[in-house]
C-alpha cells in the first residue's frame, strides 16, 4: 500500500511512502500480526525521512523495531516483486523438475527433501504441484519482466518470464496427463475436479490451476463434475464461461456440474482429479468412493496430499505429479457400473 504523509494539506508536495504487505490469503491476520518483517520505503529527503519514522513509530506498537526495514522507495517496490518472484521461481524449478523425475523414475518429493536439507536453500516452495495461481505470483512477476523490457533489459525479462512460461507448461502437462491416462480420449467421460480455488482456505480463483485443467478437459468432450467447499458455483461457472476459456459458453454450461456435496460429485465418474489441497480432501472416505465410481477409477492428484499406496490397495489407478506409478492387474472396460 502507499501512505502519504501524515499532515497533507492542499496545494503542498508531500513525499510518498512504500509500504508493501507480504500477506497470504488464508492467513493474512497472522502475517500482519506476527510479520517476519515490515518495509517501508521513502523519499531520501528530511520530510521523507520523518514519514517513515513515522510509519514505523505505528508498527512498533506490535512488530519488534529489528524487524522493520527502511529504505528508498525504488527498493521497496523491487523488493516485492523479487520477493514473490523468487516463491515462483522455486516453484517453477520443482515443478520442472518433476517432469525428469517422471520420465527417469525418480520421486520429486525425495528430491525436494534432499535438496531443501541444504541449508543454504532450505524446504520451502519446494512442494511440487499442477502450478501455482492466485493473484500475486503471476502479477508481480509480469510486473518485473514490463520493467526489465521497459529498463531495455531483455535478457533479464526473458529470465523471469520462464517462471511463467514453466508454470503454463506445468499445468497443461499434468491435464494431458489425464488425458493420455484415460485411454487418449475423455470423450462424454465424467470427470470428478476436486478443488477449484488456487489454493485451500479461500475461495479466490483468480488464476488458479483448475481453470486450465477444465478447460483441457472440456475441449476434449468431457463432462465435469465440481466440487469446491468455499467457491460460489456461480463463480465457478463464470471462470469456465469466460472469453478466454470458451467460446461456447452454452457448452461449457451443459458440460459443467456444480456439487455442494464430495461424495456427490465424485458418483458415477471415471476418474477424481484433485486441483486444490484442502485438508477435506485427505479424510474422505475412498472406499465408498471407489464403489461409487465407474471402473476401472482413476485418481490424478495435483498436489500430491493422498495416500497413493492405500488408493491403489482399494483398486484406484493413481497418477500424481513428480512420480511414475505403474498400473496393476487387468483392467476392466471402460464403463462397468459402479457399485452403489
Amino acid at each position: 500500500m502507499h501512505i502519504l504523509h501524515a499532515n497533507q494539506k492542499p496545494g503542498i508536495r508531500y513525499d510518498i511512502l512504500s509500504n508493501p504487505e507480504f500477506l497470504a490469503e488464508g492467513t493474512a491476520i497472522e502475517d500482519l500480526l506476527h510479520a517476519d518483517r515490515v518495509l517501508i520505503g521513502g523519499e531520501e529527503t528530511r520530510d521523507g525521512s520523518k514519514a517513515i519514522d513515522k510509519l514505523s513509530w505505528i508498527y512498533q506498537h506490535w512488530i519488534p523495531k529489528e524487524n522493520i526495514l527502511t529504505t528508498n522507495t525504488w527498493s521497496s517496490e523491487l523488493s516485492k516483486l523479487a520477493a514473490n518472484a523468487f516463491l515462483a521461481q522455486r516453484i517453477s524449478s520443482i515443478n520442472s523438475l518433476s517432469a525428469v523425475c517422471e520420465a527417469t523414475g525418480a520421486d520429486v518429493s525425495e528430491v525436494a527433501r534432499a535438496v531443501g536439507l541444504d541449508t543454504r536453500i532450505g524446504s520451502k516452495f519446494l512442494e511440487a504441484s499442477v502450478g501455482f495461481g492466485g493473484s500475486c505470483f503471476q502479477k508481480d512477476i509480469l510486473n518485473l519482466v514490463y520493467i526489465c523490457e521497459g529498463l531495455n533489459l531483455p535478457e533479464v525479462a526473458a529470465y523471469w518470464q520462464q517462471v511463467i512460461d514453466m508454470n503454463e507448461y506445468q499445468k497443461n502437462r499434468f491435464s494431458q496427463k489425464i488425458i493420455e491416462s484415460l485411454f487418449n480420449t475423455v470423450s462424454n467421460k465424467h470427470i470428478c475436479i476436486l478443488g477449484f480455488a488456487f489454493k485451500k482456505n479461500t475461495g479466490d480463483t483468480r488464476e488458479t490451476a483448475a481453470i486450465t485443467v477444465c478447460k483441457t478437459l472440456l475441449e476434449e468432450g468431457a463432462k465435469l463434475d465440481i466440487y469446491d467447499p468455499k467457491v460460489e458455483p456461480e463463480q465457478i461457472i463464470d471462470d469456465l464461461t469466460h472469453p478466454c476459456v470458451t467460446e461456447s459458453p452454452e457448452s461449457v454450461k451443459q458440460a459443467v456440474q456444480i456439487h455442494s456435496d464430495p461424495y456427490s460429485a465424485v458418483r458415477g465418474t471415471h476418474a477424481i482429479v484433485l486441483c486444490t489441497e484442502w485438508d477435506e480432501f485427505i479424510t474422505l472416505n475412498y472406499q465408498r468412493i471407489y464403489q461409487s465410481m465407474m471402473k476401472p477409477a482413476y485418481v490424478f492428484d495435483g498436489r500430491k496430499i493422498l495416500d497413493h499406496e492405500r488408493l491403489q490397495q482399494m483398486g484406484f489407478h493413481v497418477q500424481t505429479i513428480g512420480k511414475k506409478y505403474h498400473r496393476s492387474g487387468v483392467l476392466r472396460s471402460w464403463g462397468s457400473v459402479p457399485q452403489l
